[in-house]
C-alpha cells in the first residue's frame, strides 16, 4: 500500500516595494540605519504603488522597522484594505555606518582613504538575513501574496544573490516605489526579472 502523495503548494508570490521618496534621496546622502522620514513625494508614490496593486488580492503586508518603510507600507495597505503591517528588523536597509549622512561625493572620499568602513555591514550578512525574512515571510503564506515593504541596498543585495550576480546591471535604477517579485518555494528563492533593462517605474 502506498501513501498518497501530499498536495504541492504553489510558490508564494512576493512582491518588494522599495519604500517612497525622502529629503534625504533627493540629496543623494547615504540613509543606511539613519531613520529618515517620507516626503511629500515620498507618499504620492506610496499611494501610486497602491494604486498599480489595487487589482490583486493581498494575503499580507510587511515592511522594516524604519519608518519610511512603514509609513509606506501603511499607506499601501490603507488603499488595499489590509491590517498595519507586520515589522521585521530582518527587512531594514544595509547599515552603512560612517557612511550614514554623506553624499556621494563624501562616501568616496572617505572608501579612497579607508581599508575598512567602520559600522559597515557586510553585504553577505544582508543577504542572509533577507533571504531569512523573505522564508519567513512565505511559510506564513503559504501559495498566497504578499507585499513587502523595503528598501534599495536590501532590494539590490537579494536581485544580486538570486541572479548569480548577474543582475541588476550598473545601469539599472531601483527607484523609489519600485516595485520587484520574488517567487517563494520553500526555501528556494526566484526572482522574476523585470521586462525593464534599465529600471522599474513606481
Amino acid at each position: 500500500m502506498t501513501r498518497a502523495a501530499l498536495p504541492r503548494t504553489s510558490p508564494t508570490r512576493l512582491v518588494l516595494v522599495r519604500h517612497g521618496e525622502t529629503d534625504w534621496n533627493v540629496q543623494r546622502r547615504i540613509q543606511g540605519a539613519t531613520d529618515i522620514p517620507l516626503n511629500d513625494a515620498g507618499r504620492a508614490q506610496a499611494s501610486a504603488v497602491a494604486s498599480g496593486l489595487a487589482r490583486g488580492r493581498w494575503d499580507g503586508l510587511y515592511s522594516s522597522t524604519l519608518s519610511r518603510a512603514v509609513e509606506t507600507a501603511q499607506i499601501i495597505g490603507g488603499r488595499l484594505g489590509l491590517p498595519e503591517p507586520v515589522q521585521l528588523t530582518t527587512l531594514a536597509e544595509r547599515s552603512y555606518g560612517v557612511l550614514e549622512g554623506l553624499d556621494h561625493g563624501g562616501r568616496a572620499a572617505v572608501e579612497a582613504q579607508a581599508a575598512t568602513i567602520d559600522g559597515l555591514e557586510p553585504r553577505s550578512a544582508v543577504i542572509a538575513r533577507a533571504r531569512a525574512a523573505l522564508v519567513e515571510i512565505a511559510a506564513a503564506h503559504p501559495g498566497g501574496e504578499v507585499v513587502v515593504v523595503t528598501h534599495g541596498g536590501v532590494i539590490h543585495a537579494l536581485m544580486l544573490d538570486l541572479s548569480d550576480w548577474t543582475f541588476p546591471t550598473p545601469d539599472y535604477v531601483i527607484g523609489n516605489g519600485s516595485v520587484h517579485e520574488v517567487l517563494v518555494d520553500g526555501a528556494d528563492l526566484t526572482l522574476v526579472l523585470p521586462q525593464a533593462a534599465t529600471g522599474t517605474a513606481g
